[in-house]
């Protein structure tokens, strides 16, 4: 704990002494990471590169647009976020004041991933300095460029007395986590998921966990086939399938795997072109451990579509395709799918109906997403109100989360809480009820007092309970 004490004790003085809470100051620190994005644009574009080889189109698109929207969004709407919310009072309590009160938490730890390592990271940071706490951001170790570039930038744009980046391994982060923090966001794996809140529950602190899972799609047979390839194609191989919103298997029947196994070869060329691996617009996977979890992946099944690997290059063809449904193609156990692949390999199970699917998605743990594709909107809402999901998506991919009107979260294994637009401000903040009254009117609250008196509790009841509104029948 002595490695990180300092520091957060240094953070949680700035925090008490109120330097966090008025509104220019929230507007002041949000506009400098705004000039962080737009000044140090090109050095986030090479350190992603040089990462994961991701291409800038697709760092624009996930990271810094995605950044640039969520931070216009706060601060288009911050004061109105930030003022107290009146609520309904009852009989008792109508000549006093009665509202929610938006509080910070205090100091907050912010943990990042590797796989979008300024969104993940400064999407949260955004609504906790909205929010008006102190923050210690912990990008990842395994995006090596892209946690120099945080480390060494980004103080010099914030108030160093409230905002601190730490840079960590496993065990140092180990330490840091011994430290009280008020609230710890992490996106990341369950497995570490499950490390987090172990060691936030000895400071019974609250978390929100931002995993993953298997994120199933359903293909029904009406659709158009052409348009459902190039959309699973494009969220699946998107940052060569290191997402975690992206489609991890798809469901369908024999007779639409015979159509969408060509259809997806076809959107797999017209995307990367006759030689995959040449495309400038497929990244690579981001290191040698996770090179070989995934290309061990590629056994189960058969390949119907590339496959080609290239372990120095840590390159996967993308569009890598396992048909399945028949005794030598892939079958539900197999290790492709006892795990989040996060990575391009699609595997594609056959189902006998929709009530099927159903059945087989529900069998699982809750994903992250869910996605269907299906030109009936019956079908659509059957799979919406059937199955359980953090999100879900209809007859598209990944663009659910470019509304920062919708909030984004997993439930189960797939995490827990919600971010995005003002449900990241609400997360890093403690809803505070408060209600005012006046110091006078004392013989109103006779009614309540010692010694007590049976006679009095009907109108007592009246004054402070809720009552059931009566709806009104009208015959034709």
């Amino acid at each position: 704990m002595s490695d990180h004490a300092g520091l957060v004790s240094h953070l949680r003085a700035a925090w008490l002494s109120g330097r966090t809470r008025p509104l220019e100051y929230r507007t002041a620190q949000l506009e400098a990471l705004g000039r962080f994005l737009e000044e140090k644009k090109q050095d986030i574009l090479e350190a992603t590169a040089l990462d994961m080889r991701k291409p800038s189109f697709e760092v624009e698109l996930s990271e810094i647009s995605i950044c640039r929207s969520e931070l216009n969004h706060t601060l288009n709407n911050l004061g109105a976020w930030m003022k107290d919310e009146n609520v309904d009072k009852n009989w008792a309590t109508q000549l006093d004041s009665a509202f929610i009160h938006k509080d910070p938490y205090g100091v907050v730890l912010i943990i990042g991933p590797w796989n979008y390592p300024i969104n993940l990271l400064l999407v949260p940071l955004i609504g906790a300095i909205a929010a008006g706490n102190c923050v210690v951001l912990k990008p990842s170790e395994i995006s090596r460029n892209m946690e120099r570039l945080v480390a060494e930038a980004l103080p010099s744009y914030l108030d160093k007395d409230c905002f601190a980046v730490v840079t960590a391994g496993v065990e140092e982060t180990t330490r840091l986590l011994e430290n009280k923090f008020d609230y710890i966001f992490f996106t990341g794996s369950p497995s570490v998921g499950r490390i987090i809140m172990t060691a936030a529950a000895k400071h019974l602190t609250p978390v929100t966990l931002e995993l993953g899972g298997k994120n199933p799609c359903y293909v029904s047979d009406t659709c158009n086939v052409q348009n459902v390839a190039r959309r699973v194609a494009w969220g699946r191989f998107f940052n060569a399938g290191q997402t975690c919103v992206a489609p991890d298997y798809v469901l369908c029947s024999v007779e639409m795997r015979e159509r969408l196994v060509p259809a997806l070869r076809e959107a797999i060329a017209e995307f990367y072109g006759s030689e995959p691996r040449n495309s400038p617009d497929f990244a690579r996977i981001v290191g040698d451990k996770q090179f070989q979890r995934v290309q061990a992946l590629l056994c189960s099944g058969r390949v119907a579509i590339g496959g080609q690997t290239d372990e120095k290059e840590r390159y996967i063809g993308e569009g890598t395709a396992c048909a399945g449904g028949t005794p030598w193609d892939v079958q539900e156990n197999d290790p492709v799918m006892r795990e989040e692949i996060f990575g391009p390999v699609l595997p594609i199970l056959t189902v006998t109906s929709e009530e099927d699917a159903i059945t087989f998605i529900n069998a699982r743990e809750r994903p992250l997403t869910l996605y269907v594709f299906s030109s009936s909107t019956k079908v659509v809402r059957r799979l919406l109100e059937r199955t359980s999901s953090g999100g879900f998506c209809a007859n598209d991919t990944i663009m659910h989360m470019t509304l920062t009107s919708l909030p984004f979260g997993g439930i189960g294994l797939s995490g827990m809480g919600r971010y995005h637009g003002r449900f990241t401000f609400e997360t890093f903040s403690h809803l505070r009820s408060a209600l005012l009254r006046a110091d006078g009117r004392e013989a109103l609250n006779n009614l309540r007092y010692p010694p007590y008196a049976p006679r009095r509790l009907p109108l007592l009841r009246t004054t402070v309970e809720s009552r059931r509104r009566t709806v009104a029948c009208t015959l034709l």
